[in-house]
């Protein structure tokens, strides 16, 4: 690994886009993107600057040598990883108790508990943020955007139906012909927008 992807994969790790470093250290989103394809080098300046807002060493950025973990952090990391993990999990395992006590008592009461289970997983979400220096991996925050939004899209589409094809039901997942068609075109186009811009601000 030479400078250039290293200052990519800090990059990368802190979630942000060329531009948004590029502004954190003063400089062009071009020039962030030749020193990631190394058809330049940051001057020294810069590698201090990068050095600050990253939270490594200048013997990183220049040679590669890594910069001794404590404990502490390592354990601190490994909380991070794992909360992202359950954070889906729990938000995932929240979608599927609404959807299973609504299939048996339909009523919006029903689904209160799935919505804590969800709650909760947004919570270990943004603890793991706080807990970790990494940044949450790709998969994790589009999977959570795209289960987190099932139930409300479901709702929100099953009102229209009732609205314009008087039939159909406030539900957590869609019920009949026309609810399922208003759900399927605008979950689609949800998963696309959430894709693209969660990929955008990877890149």
């Amino acid at each position: 690994m030479n400078i250039a992807d290293r200052i990519q994969y800090l990059r990368k790790s802190r979630g942000i886009s060329q531009e948004e470093l590029a502004d954190q250290i003063n400089v062009s989103r071009q020039a962030v993107s030749k020193w990631e394809s190394e058809q330049s080098m940051p001057d020294l300046e810069k590698i201090i600057m990068m050095s600050d807002y990253f939270g490594v060493t200048t013997d990183y950025l220049l040679k590669g040598i890594e910069p001794i973990v404590s404990k502490e952090e390592k354990g601190k990391e490994i909380v991070g990883k794992v909360l992202y993990i359950a954070s889906t999990t729990l938000i995932v395992i929240g979608l599927l108790c609404a959807i299973g006590e609504w299939y048996e008592k339909q009523t919006m009461s029903a689904i209160y508990g799935s919505m804590v289970i969800q709650a909760v997983g947004v919570f270990e979400f943004f603890l793991a943020k706080i807990l970790s220096k990494e940044k949450p991996p790709f998969y994790v925050k589009w999977l959570n955007i795209v289960v987190i939004s099932f139930m409300p899209v479901s709702m929100i589409t099953g009102f229209l139906s009732e609205i314009i094809f008087k039939r159909g039901w406030v539900a957590p997942y869609p019920i009949g012909p026309f609810h399922g068609l208003l759900f399927v075109s605008s979950y689609l186009i949800l998963l696309y927008v959430s894709y693209y811009i969660v990929k955008k601000k990877e890149n």
